[in-house]
Parts: C-alpha cells; sequence; structure tokens
C-alpha cells in the first residue's frame, strides 16, 4: 500500500473519532455541513474515498485544520535561531550552520572612526548591501558599493569595509576560508 493509500484509509476512522470525541452525531455533522448522512457514514466507513470538497466544510464544522483530519506530518518549526555575535562593534548574525566550507552571515556595521586599514587572510569573499552605503577598500582601489550591489573579492589581496558615510551598513556577506568561490549570475542567459 503506498503512502497516499494509507494516509487515505485512516481519514474515515479519524473523522469517526473526531465526530463522537466531540459528541456530535452524524444528522446534526450532516445539518452543519451540508453533507449528506450516508455520504459521512461512508467517509467513516471507508467506502468513500475523501475528497477536498468533502473535508473542508468537516474541517470547519469540527474546528480544525486538514492536517488534523489527514494526520500530516509536521512540518517541524521553520524559525530559525539566529544568535548574533558582536565582534570589535560588528554584529555578525550566522546564516548556515557548517563547520567547513562557505559560511554564511548577515553583518550590520556600525560607523568606524579613523582611518580604514586593510587586512588580507586565506578565503575567498562575497558582499551583498542590503541597506545603507559600503565602502570597500581592495588594494589600491576605493568602492562604493549601493543597496543591490554586490562584489566579492580573494581576501589574500590587502581589503577593509565598513559605512560609507556616518550611517550603519547591512550586508550579506559569504566566506569560504579554502577559497571557495561565490558565483553570481549578472546578466541572464542569452544575452
Amino acid at each position: 500500500m503506498s503512502d497516499l493509500e494509507q494516509a487515505l484509509s485512516a481519514v474515515g476512522p479519524r473523522l469517526r473519532a473526531l465526530r463522537q470525541d466531540r459528541g456530535t452525531t452524524l444528522a446534526a455533522l450532516s445539518q452543519e455541513t451540508g453533507i449528506s448522512v450516508s455520504t459521512l457514514s461512508r467517509l467513516e466507513s471507508g467506502a468513500r474515498r475523501p475528497s477536498l470538497e468533502l473535508l473542508l466544510p468537516i474541517a470547519r464544522a469540527h474546528r480544525v485544520s486538514l492536517d488534523d483530519l489527514v494526520d500530516a506530518p509536521p512540518v517541524g518549526d521553520p524559525r530559525v535561531d539566529l544568535r548574533p555575535v558582536t565582534r570589535h562593534g560588528v554584529v555578525h548574525v550566522p546564516l548556515s550552520r557548517r563547520s567547513e566550507g562557505i559560511q554564511a552571515y548577515k553583518l550590520i556595521i556600525p560607523p568606524r572612526p579613523g582611518p580604514a586599514e586593510p587586512q588580507a587572510h586565506e578565503g575567498y569573499e562575497w558582499f551583498y548591501v542590503l541597506d545603507g552605503r559600503l565602502r570597500l577598500v581592495l588594494a589600491d582601489r576605493d568602492l562604493v558599493l549601493e543597496p543591490g550591489e554586490a562584489a566579492e573579492f580573494d581576501t589574500r589581496v590587502p581589503h577593509w569595509f565598513g559605512p560609507a558615510d556616518g550611517e550603519p551598513v547591512e550586508l550579506l556577506s559569504l566566506f569560504g576560508r579554502q577559497g571557495e568561490r561565490a558565483h553570481l549570475r549578472a546578466r541572464p542567459r542569452g544575452r
């Protein structure tokens, strides 16, 4: 028996148990849903295959979701546990949980006093500016990225980044310690 057949065959007993738990008769449920007593009885006994048109009014009458009637597997908690870490005033929100390979972060960088002091280290980085203006110093280049703009570079090249003005900047960052490259297609294919 397939998973679908198993799920459908379990609907009838579930409908009967739900109706009986509520202390409702087939006649009362029929009056509330507009579905005939014989159809409800056949659904509960498994003699009639459940359909969306039949299950929706029954779910409404019992004040339950369709998932409760068909015993859909739980989806799980969709919330992501984001635990921000602040280093040198920069908020790092980890968006990936891998110990190796590419790491993803949302960075919130406050205005920084003093001159840009480029650093170099092993890796490869990709930025996407969400809000604010990002100043990126990369060797002898000094760039300003606006919201919606992206940059990628080898972090062995001396670099520095921070707000381009007195306002914080928010960005997404993908970083690979072993020099993994992030690729962004700037133009649709065929152009």
